[in-house]
């Protein structure tokens, strides 16, 4: 504790009442010399920097005469300044200028002092009241990122969701940028279960994981599920894996994510363009019981029978699009053959004998069927896609006109 600050005459803080402007202008003189950064401040702002500098020795004066009382008044120097500059300054920054009004503050209050022993108690007291200085500066600084953290996440939380319900509007692409978001990048969307929240602060896991990926990351938790909107392109690990796998991107970041299945959607072009990648997302995370076995992370391109089973008009298209329409222009032998292999357990002499050709026959139908279509039907995960494909084939309309995006 200091000693009695009553020693310090009503005379002496009188005169540091007086001196106080040419206290904080000799002040602002030293940050503009000794900080190259203030001096490209706009005039505005180092005004603003002037005026709580100036209120902080009027607040030193108060406290001297009020001796034993806890120190007050100091954050209401922060609290006078201009909103913006808090914004403009960081919390660094303003470090630097507390720490040299500081030092001009021992220099120059010592000089209205009436003799040694106020002296030394000014350059006491100064030493106090610079560090509950500082500690009000940050108390400001941390509000305001309290505050800003909210705020970004509320938007977060209408960029992610209105990307989930397919209204990408101006305003949603406006919020976008204001959280840093460069709307015209590509963006692959990410859906499973959030983390437990039993895990301190459970999405800071996913949103570094992003970072050392070097990838832009929005979430958003809605109820059971968590979306996560990625910056560029994500791919599922391949299915088979000679030796032992290698961590990649896309298993790393469904590590961050809750149990369950995590599944990945296609990467579309924009922002503006995501909810296509969220809606096939979203589909594949419904169907994704439907597969036992299926991989962690799967994409949705591998998830086409279940969702098709489940009712999603949009994989039905695409098996259609990409499987049974290709098939058809190569010739109807093609999709004759793949049927009877199927139908016949994938046994080949049996499909042979079927068809009336030789099995060396079958084998280079087969083959053919493995181009166009890249599934091998001899693989079961992939016979089991085009014998989808073919069913979905037989039952839609001939008429039935093709789905939009």
């Amino acid at each position: 504790m200091l000693p009695d600050m009553t020693r310090v005459s009503q005379a002496t803080r009188r005169r540091l009442e007086q001196a106080s402007g040419g206290l904080a202008a000799t002040s602002v003189a030293a940050m503009t010399q000794q900080l190259p950064w203030f001096r490209r401040l706009s005039a505005d702002q180092r005004a603003g920097v002037l005026l709580v500098t100036q209120t902080g020795v009027t607040n030193f004066v108060a406290w001297l005469g009020e001796p034993g009382e806890t120190i007050r008044l100091t954050a209401d120097a922060f609290r006078i300044a201009p909103r913006d500059l808090a914004r403009r300054i960081s919390l660094r920054q303003t470090v630097e200028l507390v720490r040299v009004a500081i030092e001009a503050f021992e220099d120059q209050l010592p000089l209205h002092a009436a003799d040694d022993r106020e002296r030394r108690l000014l350059t006491e007291g100064i030493l106090r009241f610079g560090r509950e200085i500082a500690f009000a500066a940050a108390s400001v600084y941390a509000s305001a990122a309290e505050s800003r953290g909210a705020w970004d996440a509320r938007l977060e939380a209408l960029v992610v969701d209105g990307v989930v319900r397919g209204e990408v509007d101006d305003a949603l692409l406006s919020r976008s940028s204001a959280l840093g978001w460069d709307a015209e990048q590509p963006v692959t969307v990410l859906v499973g279960s959030p983390p437990s929240e039993s895990r301190p602060e459970p999405l800071v896991v996913l949103r570094r994981t992003a970072t050392r990926l070097g990838r832009s990351v929005l979430l958003g938790v809605q109820g059971a599920r968590l979306v996560a909107l990625l910056s560029g392109t994500l791919l599922a690990p391949p299915r088979h894996v000679d030796g032992p796998a290698k961590p990649d991107p896309a298993t790393r970041l469904a590590d961050t994510f809750g149990p369950g299945p995590v599944v990945i959607g296609p990467t579309a072009p924009s922002l503006a363009l995501a909810h296509t990648s969220a809606r096939d997302a979203l589909q594949g995370l419904r169907a994704a019981a439907g597969w036992a076995d299926a991989p962690r992370p799967v994409h949705t391109d591998d998830l086409l029978p279940e969702r098709a089973l489940a009712g999603d008009p949009h994989a039905r298209a695409q098996l259609i699009g990409d499987i049974v329409a290709p098939l058809a222009e190569a010739g109807g032998e093609l999709t004759r053959t793949l049927g009877h292999y199927l139908d016949n357990g994938c046994a080949l002499e049996s499909s042979a004998r079927t068809l009336f050709v030789h099995a060396n026959t079958v084998r280079y139908r087969l083959r053919r069927v493995s181009e166009i279509t890249r599934r091998d039907p001899t693989d079961p995960r992939d016979a089991l896609v085009l014998r989808i494909a073919l069913i979905v084939g037989r039952l839609a309309p001939p008429s039935e006109p093709t789905l939009s995006p």
